[in-house]
Order: structure tokens, then C-alpha cells, then sequence
């Protein structure tokens, strides 16, 4: 059996399809269940079980026997909340526990970390994991995630196999839940399809112009392939970036969403909010040589054909 928690959501849900494709369908699905929209996601999904994520620590104390991976994809993701006791709750705390347990049943063990622990980049984007201990992230949510790397690297006892993903800015299918945090290439298709333009934030760093500021863009279907890959990879643990390494701007990104859904770009600007202003990352670029070091050859999907694919397929 397979383990894929946060099971209905975006990554999670994109990874327990990869994995149907591949003839794997003995999956335990491990969330909330609680979200009917959310749930749309696993439609259609061969799936084994499905466990409450607030039992899934007894049900694998159970099971553990019958597990051969995890993938623990659940988080809390909003980079808005500031309820840091909640995100070490859900984030930290409850990845400890998992990790454990991978240790003591002996699983591997891939789990979600985020290029939100980068900050301002101020140490590069590179996932030497000796710097790692540096990294100062902008907000509640990367610090949980950076608090998680950390406790792990410095643990005595580990999974035979384990590795952290810092996933950067992923964009795709079964994303259309997240509201407001989800990609800025479905806000951007949602956006022009309501009004037909496009608004993105005016620049307020004076090394970038408006819209110009720049992201690394990776497609769904590239990091659940880079999953499947470690799943069968089992050696060189440790924490790996997940981004194309290649950073695009936000005016490329909106001109291809234009593009492919064959209307005329009208793109203006508005002020960055308060609020993020001084927390807003104008540049991320993942390192992407460790990754490929120890042997992922496939190539990632440039952003205009990985949007072409994206928004071809949505109704």
C-alpha cells in the first residue's frame, strides 16, 4: 500500500492519478474529507481507503506493516495565516509524528517542504543542505516548513529513505479549490475569462519593473513525476529543490495565458498590498543540479506549453 496524504487536495490528489496510471491502486488517501469541492479531485480515483488525517497516526501504528511509501503532501498552505500555533500543529508537529513512525516501521518517506523557506533569497535558492540552517522565510507558513527541514536534518535517527521536496511555485490541474492561494496562472485564466484583462502587482523594488518581477514555474505534472521517480529512486536522501530552474516573469506568464485562450492582452497594474508588501518574494529560481545528480534525466515543461496544456484542458 501507497500512503498520499492531504489526498484531495491539488498535489496530492494530481499524484494518487500518476500513480492510478502506473497501475498502482492500492492507496490509502489520508485528509479532512470535509470539503465537497475539494473532494471533486479524487473522482473517479482508484483508491484502497480513506482515513481521516486526525486518525491517520493510529491507522498506520496499525497498518504500518502493509505500507511500502509515504507520501505526506498535507499541509496547512496559506501563506496568509498568522496562527503560528495552528501551523505548528499542522505543519510541523504533525510531520514529526509521521516521520517517526517512518522510522520506527522502517518507510520511506517524501514529504512537502516549500520554496517559501527561501525568504528574500537572501542566501541563494540553491538546496545545499548546509546552508539550509540560514534561511529566513517571510511568513508563518514557510517557517513551518523551515522548522520541519531543520528538526530533520538534525535527527540521529532517520527513515532508511527519506527526502523533503521544496516545491516552488506549482500551477495546474485540481488547483481550482485553493481560492485565492491557488496558482497565478488560474487567477489569471479566471480573471480574464470574467473580465477579459488581467490586473498584476506594480513593482515596488527599483531592480524590477512592473511585472517583471520573476518566479520559478513548475508544472504539476512534472513534480508528481519527479515523486513517482524517488518513490522508486529509494537512495540519496535529503532535501531537494522541485522547480524548473528557470525563472519567468509574470508578464510572460499573463501574455501566455492571453495567448492560449485567444484574446488580446490587456494587462494593467495595482499597488502591491500593504500588508505583503514588505514580505513579497520578487525573484525565486530553484537550483535544480542536485536533483538531477543523482539521476532524474526528464525535462521540465516550459511554462508557455505547460499553460497551453493547463488551460486547453479546463472546461
Amino acid at each position: 500500500m501507497i500512503v498520499v496524504t492531504g489526498a484531495a487536495g491539488f498535489i496530492g490528489s494530481c499524484l494518487i492519478h500518476k500513480l492510478n496510471n502506473e497501475n498502482f491502486n492500492a492507496l490509502i488517501a489520508v485528509d479532512h474529507f470535509d470539503n465537497a469541492e475539494k473532494n471533486k479531485n479524487l473522482e473517479g480515483a482508484k483508491i484502497l481507503e480513506r482515513v481521516n488525517r486526525d486518525q491517520f497516526h493510529n491507522w498506520l501504528d496499525k497498518n504500518n506493516e502493509l505500507v511500502e511509501f509515504v507520501f505526506h503532501i498535507g499541509a496547512r498552505t496559506d501563506t496568509a495565516e498568522f496562527d503560528t500555533k495552528l501551523l505548528d500543529q499542522l505543519n510541523t508537529n504533525y510531520t514529526r509524528e509521521v516521520w517517526k513512525r517512518c522510522v520506527a516501521y522502517q518507510i520511506p518517506l517524501v514529504y512537502a517542504s516549500s520554496a517559501s523557506t527561501y525568504g528574500l533569497g537572501e542566501h541563494g535558492y540553491d538546496d545545499d543542505e548546509s546552508k539550509i540552517h540560514l534561511l529566513k522565510p517571510l511568513n508563518p507558513y514557510g517557517q513551518s516548513k523551515q522548522d520541519f527541514d531543520v528538526w530533520a536534518l538534525a535527527q540521529k535517527e532517520k527513515p532508511f529513505y527519506w527526502a523533503g521536496l521544496k516545491f516552488f511555485n506549482v500551477y495546474g490541474a485540481r488547483e481550482f479549490h485553493k481560492g485565492r492561494m491557488a496558482s497565478v496562472i488560474w487567477n489569471a485564466y479566471s480573471q480574464i475569462n470574467k473580465t477579459g484583462a488581467m490586473k498584476l502587482f506594480r513593482s515596488h523594488h527599483s531592480d524590477f519593473r512592473d511585472g517583471e518581477q520573476k518566479r520559478d514555474f513548475v508544472y504539476v505534472k512534472d513534480v508528481v513525476e519527479v515523486c513517482y521517480f524517488l518513490m522508486h529512486h529509494r537512495k540519496n536522501s535529503g532535501i531537494y529543490n522541485l522547480g524548473t530552474g528557470e525563472a519567468r516573469t509574470f508578464l510572460d506568464l499573463a501574455r501566455a495565458v492571453f495567448k492560449t485562450m485567444g484574446k488580446e492582452e490587456n494587462i494593467s497594474f495595482i499597488d502591491t498590498p500593504i500588508d505583503i508588501r514588505d514580505k513579497y518574494q520578487y525573484f525565486t529560481e530553484a537550483s535544480m543540479e542536485k536533483l538531477k545528480k543523482i539521476g532524474y534525466t526528464k525535462s521540465f515543461t516550459t511554462l508557455e506549453d505547460g499553460i497551453d496544456d493547463y488551460i486547453s484542458s479546463l472546461p
